[in-house]
């Protein structure tokens, strides 16, 4: 049976990015001193899935590197080689190869050929410390070769029971034949002979028989390819099938239900190393092939439980059931139907026992190489969390974002609609229309429920964007010679994916800033009186309607008298008095900048105005507080979507505008006394104790309004940026929920105008950018207060 296995990619794609994030931050997070032995065991695992995958895939470009991780990893986790900080740099280092070449499989990208032969190296340099070599991992040697845990008889050495066997690969780019050498020399000495042709031919001595051999070289060539000749014998050993029958060999049936299609794929792969597979057709969720191999039951369950549990598997010999099968199964001659058999639920480990017993003893032949008991297997065990992820996998799918996008612009248009039926039957007769008005209801809240499912799909959690930081936090501390402690909270928090996507930018120049200028050196301080270690939290959480997202240090804190000595020299409009509040906001001015001198990390006064102007765009709002010596924190606030708002609509005129109900703080009618002309900064309304900026909305816009003094109309209390003001309008139409729509895109941008929606008679309004009309305002003051 041959499967098409193009229609795994993606997920092999998805799941290793997914591995690879997983590896890193179990990486920063082990303890050299005292590493987690289920931490090391979950790298260990990754490592194996995404070696066990890219075979699957003839990806050798990254088995040869997964290989060599894993069998490091395998010694680390064994305590055969004490943990150090330089392997953690090691294995960071290969994990950003393996995303790299990941991203040229998927994507096409370039591939530095230099850094991957680089990692090679000293991969290999680490695993050959202290002379020992490394072995194979089980899979490699079909599980069947496990090396004694004693260090003297770990090393291979070349004695009586060495044999020579000459390798013929076929024709292979040059970095191969390197590479295979390479995994060779793990059996034994290696030397190469005269090519035949443009095959290359390599002379092996070694004690491991013909088919760890093969096993070796297929992480890198097809077994069908390889040609093995024992010199000295009168006959070829193995014409390289791989998968052969030779004496010795029995047949198992391994049956596994409810399996994914890509795990069964995977663990094809896995057996095929083991013998010769045959796979049997599907039948109902009950997934079944023969294995025939020398190997023993014990080692086929080792193999298999790296892919599925092995609670879930069931292995059978021939002998076990001779009236089922017959002595060389083919696919015609597989039961019709294994269920009749007798209950295939999930099988435990004592009911395998009962009907699986072992295969009769290999012969001294091929046995050279005495098999590890079942507990030495080198097999990673299963965390309680892993169980529970695969069994939420197969409750979830993956979509493409596209296809979300498409779904919630459907449901907007919806919301839409639904407004529009609910608009046009208000004016019916409640007595005459009370079936019709009923069915309106029951939509309009099944509308709703609607679109609150469909707006959750959107939402990611804050650890998509959390999870970039330990590793950019981390280097960049070693860089500047610094120790820093990274933390995060709230992890789990949920926000708009349009929204994660567009806040990593500035949350990464935030992070950077607070190592470079908030964090002080270990020796400042120690000297100040401080941990030498300093602290970095990243935090998020919901507050009312939006999400605030926090970057804390415990460092030096901000200068007020240097930024206000920078900004005094740029020409910025400051004073000594100013609150600090306003002094924190001049470092986002463009181009302002307290650094001595430019690093590649910073100090060129780019960047924090970027941040800004990016966080606003998003209807976001930043906010600093700091003191001195004892560290800063800036706060982002954001609306939890882009999609659909919250909103008043207020008129001016004959227009309705929609004013963000986030921004607004009240709204009154002010008497004639309470509005005063302020010579140079236009009208000012008190507004209890505070007089504020009034900022009548038809001049903004160039309309022609119904009431042009305040006292006749309503004022709309807002406040952004820190700053309040009081918007005149003509009247409150109402409050609603509305879907937003780019204006930008559909027509042009419009200043003091973030977007527009579609109301229930099907009329367009606007809605207002807040910030952005007090920012332009002219009667917008820094501070506005008369006593």
């Amino acid at each position: 049976m041959t499967i098409d296995m193009s229609q795994f990619y993606q997920v092999f794609f998805d799941e290793s990015d997914e591995l690879l994030a997983e590896a890193e931050r179990l990486l920063l997070e082990l303890d050299i001193e005292d590493p987690s032995s289920e931490d090391l065991n979950a790298i260990f695992r990754a490592a194996h899935s995404i070696k066990g995958g890219a075979a699957t895939f003839g990806m050798t470009d990254m088995t040869e590197i997964t290989h060599v991780l894993e069998n490091l990893l395998d010694r680390i986790r064994k305590n055969e080689m004490k943990l150090q900080a330089e392997h953690v740099d090691v294995f960071l280092a290969a994990k950003d190869i393996l995303k790299m070449q990941l991203d040229g499989h998927r994507n096409g990208s370039a591939v530095d050929e230099d850094a991957v032969s680089d990692i090679k190296v000293t991969l290999h340099t680490l695993a050959q410390e202290g002379g020992q070599s490394i072995a194979p991992p089980p899979e490699a040697l079909s599980l069947a070769v496990q090396k004694s845990e004693e260090p003297a008889q770990a090393a291979i050495q070349v004695g009586s029971a060495t044999k020579q066997y000459q390798v013929q690969l076929p024709e292979l780019p040059e970095k191969d034949v390197i590479a295979l050498t390479e995994e060779l020399k793990l059996l034994g000495e290696v030397e190469s002979l005269p090519p035949e042709g443009k095959q290359h031919v390599l002379k092996l001595a070694t004690e491991e028989s013909v088919d760890n051999i093969v096993a070796i070289c297929s992480f890198i060539i097809d077994a069908d390819d390889l040609s093995i000749t024992e010199l000295g014998a009168d006959n070829l050993v193995s014409q390289a099938q791989g998968k052969d029958t030779v004496s010795g060999q029995s047949d198992f049936l391994i049956e596994v239900p409810e399996v994914l299609d890509k795990d069964w794929a995977t663990l094809i792969a896995e057996l095929e190393l083991l013998g010769k597979v045959v796979v049997q057709p599907v039948v109902g969720n009950l997934h079944a092939l023969w294995l025939e191999t020398e190997e023993s039951r014990d080692s086929i369950l080792a193999v298999s439980s790296f892919v599925v549990d092995v609670d879930k598997i069931r292995v059978t010999t021939q002998e076990a059931a001779p009236e089922m099968h017959t002595a060389q199964p083919q696919p015609a001659q597989a039961k019709a139907n294994p269920l009749d058999e007798g209950d295939f639920g999930l099988f435990d480990s004592n009911h395998v026992a009962k009907v699986a017993p072992d295969p009769v003893p290999k012969p001294e032949a091929v046995a050279q190489v005495k098999e590890a008991p079942l507990e030495n297997k080198r097999v990673a065990p299963r965390r309680e969390a892993d169980k529970a992820a695969a069994s939420q996998e197969t409750t979830s799918i993956r979509v493409g974002i596209e296809k979300v996008d498409q779904l919630i612009n459907l449901v907007g248009e919806l919301v839409i609609t639904q407004a529009m039926i609910e608009q046009r039957t208000g004016s019916l007769d409640p007595m005459l229309h009370e079936r019709l008005l009923n069915s309106v209801g029951q939509l309009t809240r099944n509308t709703r429920d609607l679109q609150e499912a469909v707006m959750s799909i959107r939402m990611m959690p804050m650890d998509y964007v959390f999870s970039r930081f330990p590793r950019m936090v981390r280097d960049l501390a070693s860089k500047l010679g610094k120790k820093v402690e990274f933390v995060t909270n709230g992890a789990a928090t949920e926000l708009d994916k349009g929204l994660i996507e567009r806040i990593v930018d500035p949350l990464t120049h935030l992070v950077r800033n607070s190592i470079d200028h908030g964090v002080e050196s270990p020796e400042v301080r120690a000297a100040a009186g401080k941990n030498p270690i300093g602290r970095l939290a990243l935090s998020a959480g919901h507050q009312g309607g939006n999400i605030v997202i926090e970057v804390s240090d415990d460092g030096g804190g901000l200068n007020r008298e240097r930024i206000l000595a920078k900004a005094k020299s740029s020409g910025l409009n400051v004073s000594d008095n100013m609150p600090d509040g306003d002094v924190w906001q001049l470092i986002f001015a463009p181009g302002f900048s307290t650094a001595e001198k430019v690093t590649d990390v910073s100090g060129r006064g780019v960047g924090m105005d970027v941040v800004k102007r990016n966080i606003t765009a998003m209807g976001g709002v930043v906010d600093i507080r700091s003191a001195a010596g004892y560290g800063t924190t800036i706060s982002i606030s954001l609306p939890l979507t882009l999609a659909i708002l919250d909103g008043m609509s207020v008129r001016v005129g004959d227009e309705v505008y929609i004013l963000p109900l986030s921004f607004v703080v009240e709204s009154l009618q002010p008497s004639a006394s309470d509005v005063k002309d302020v010579t140079g900064q236009g009208r000012l309304v008190k507004v209890r104790e505070d007089y504020l900026p009034l900022i009548p909305l038809y001049q903004m816009f160039d309309i022609e309004p119904l009431y042009r003094e305040p006292e006749d109309g309503i004022l709309v209390v807002v406040q952004a940026d820190g700053k309040k003001a009081a918007l005149f309008v003509d009247e409150l139409v109402g409050q609603q929920q509305v879907v937003v729509k780019n204006l930008e895109s559909n027509y042009r941008k419009v200043a003091g105008i973030s977007g527009a929606t579609i109301l229930g008679d099907g009329g367009v309004s606007l809605i207002l950018d807040v910030t952005n009309l007090l920012r332009s305002s002219r009667q917008l003051i820094t501070e506005a207060s008369i006593h």
